[in-house]
């Protein structure tokens, strides 16, 4: 519209101009190289009107002619960097589909038209990834080292394929080389922090850390709470050589992060080492209100020295009575009562929590308190339901389970990936026949074990243990009872020890029961109510052993699963 505006304002000047000089009429005379020349001034101006427009015309002809040559090398230039973009965009497309033989077609056009294109050495490098070429993309990267503007994606495309490598040692000097050159580029400090954190480079991985919080990488509370693990895990590694290290290093953690069971746990503990028994108190009692656990309740427990089982005793009841809905806090009651004998109190504890289907850690105390007071079977049989029981809380990072804590994962790598939590189950529920009925006692005899297999089952075969009374010289003696494991055999050995005496019915009849048990195979009724073929005093579960000692039961109160 403007262009047109002025076109007609020029058109009215001129046609004006020119009505001005036909109003005004004169002589213009021109005389050269002997020629006169008269006209009059509007023929003149007319004249010279279209000289100048003719010289105008031959000056654009000339120029137009001149500029030919460098008109076309731009076009043709202009026609290359449209086709090497267009390869680009398609290069990068195949890249993201995974085309592999596309990404190289148009990896190499783009070559051919934009060499110094940086996305062309990336495209690249790229289509060697996905070729699973890594000589060629290492070279392709390495390349990229030369110049300024692709030097930071060289490091990184270098640092990618050392992890894929398994090169550790290049990719944590890569990694340091990015953070010299670019702290602010979040990778390359992430990347660093990381590698020294799996490598127990602690202070390296804190001076990493810093460098990420001045960025902006993390966030404070992160940031907070990954130095205070980074310290806890220097302090663990001090508190051998120098134990004010330690403890030093555990009080900035806990400052940090008080929740951290860890630390407060070692700084209880060194606390304690020292006799400030209040301090380690303090400590403790502070992170157990915000964490329960058992190392806590320990660690309560034997802060002051030289107390009886019965003291440590109150001093768990106390600290367990400052978190009443966790079930950390009557399990360790329950622990330490058991350590001061106190049977009863113990069983009233956990009185609330053995219903349904307690945690193994809870059959395991319930097996100990059971053994404690007396009551061999019912031991055996909470053992037996420590089994199939639902798993207890551990510390879990990344689906590894381990029942101490680590300060980096040992799957992935990351630091602070461990929770206090319970695992999830990967067997299922547990089997139902291991559920201990508490309001009725099994039966003593074996034909009222018979009596609860159903009707389509196969007959269970009866034995016979009834003790042989055989008469000796000393008098009259009576064989000993079928020791647990050895159920199917006991009448045949019955029968062999008696037959130099008197030989009983029950001796005779040994063998045949024998064969007929060991010919059976042993099914599984449809019934939820399996029996299994067993003496009628056996409470479930064969044993291997028949000892009976202390230390044997010892043995079975330590097979506690978490």
């Amino acid at each position: 519209m403007t262009r047109i505006l002025l076109f007609v304002l020029f058109i009215v000047a001129a046609a004006l101009g020119l009505a001005w000089l036909a109003d005004r009429p004169g002589t213009v005379t021109v005389e050269w190289l002997g020629y006169q020349i008269e006209t009059s001034a509007f023929v003149a101006t007319l004249v010279m009107a279209a000289l100048v427009s003719l010289v105008i015309l031959v000056f654009a002809l000339l120029r137009y002619v001149w500029t030919r040559p460098a008109a076309v090398a731009a076009y043709m230039h202009e026609r290359r960097q449209q086709q090497g973009l267009e390869a680009l965009s398609r290069g990068l497309l195949a890249i993201g589909v995974g085309d592999r033989a596309q990404a190289q077609r148009y990896a190499g056009i783009a070559g051919r038209y934009l060499p110094r294109e940086p996305l062309t050495a990336l495209l690249r490098a790229q289509a060697a990834q996905l070729k699973g070429d890594p000589a060629s993309a290492r070279r392709a990267f390495e390349a990229m080292l030369d110049r300024p503007e692709t030097q930071l994606l060289g490091v990184r495309g270098l640092f990618l394929e050392a992890k894929r490598g398994n090169d550790e040692d290049a990719a944590r000097a890569l990694a340091e080389q990015a953070v010299r050159h670019d702290p602010k580029l979040a990778w390359g400090v992430n990347a660093l922090f990381d590698i020294q954190a799996r490598a127990g480079d602690w202070d390296g991985a804190l001076n990493s850390l810093a460098i990420a919080r001045q960025n902006g990488h993390v966030d404070t509370d992160t940031a907070n709470r990954r130095r205070a693990v980074l310290l806890t895990a220097e302090a663990r590694e001090a508190e051998t050589f120098d134990p004010d290290k330690a403890l030093t290093l555990a009080n900035e953690a806990l400052r940090l992060a008080p929740s951290l069971v860890p630390a407060a746990e070692l700084a209880g503990r060194l606390f304690a080492s020292k006799g400030e028994v209040r301090a380690a108190s303090r400590q403790i009692v502070r992170t157990w209100k915000l964490s329960p656990h058992p190392d806590l309740a320990v660690a309560y427990a034997f802060a002051k020295p030289g107390l009886s089982p019965k003291d440590r005793l109150k001093r768990v009841e106390y600290l367990a009575g400052l978190t009443p809905d966790d079930i950390e806090g009557p399990i360790a009651v329950a622990q330490a009562a058991i350590d001061a004998q106190e049977w009863q109190q113990a069983r009233d504890v956990l009185a609330h929590y053995v219903e349904g289907r307690p945690s193994a850690r809870i059959c395991t105390l319930m097996a100990r308190i059971e053994g404690g007071s007396g009551d061999k079977g019912r031991e055996r049989e909470w053992l037996a339901r420590a089994v199939r029981a639902p798993r207890d809380r551990a510390w879990i990072a990344d689906g590894y389970v381990s029942d101490r804590w680590l300060p980096v994962s040992p799957v992935t790598g990351a630091v602070d990936a461990f929770d206090w939590k319970a695992p999830v189950d990967a067997i299922g529920r547990g089997d139902d026949t291991l559920m201990i009925a508490e309001d009725m006692e099994p039966p003593r005899d074996a034909s009222a074990m018979a009596s609860l297999a159903p009707a389509d089952a196969e007959p269970a075969v009866v034995v016979d243990v009834t003790p042989i009374v055989t008469e000796t010289p000393e008098g009259v003696a009576a064989s000993p009872e079928p020791q647990k494991g050895e159920a199917v055999d006991a009448p045949a050995t019955a029968g062999v020890k008696a037959g130099k005496a008197e030989t009983s019915p029950a001796a005779t009849a040994g063998p045949k029961v024998n064969e007929a048990v060991t010919g059976q195979t042993a099914r599984k009724s449809d019934s939820p109510d399996f029996i299994p073929i067993r003496p009628p005093d056996d409470p479930g579960v064969t044993q291997p052993e028949t000892d009976e000692s202390p230390t044997s039961l010892e043995r079975l109160r330590a097979a506690q699963i978490r």
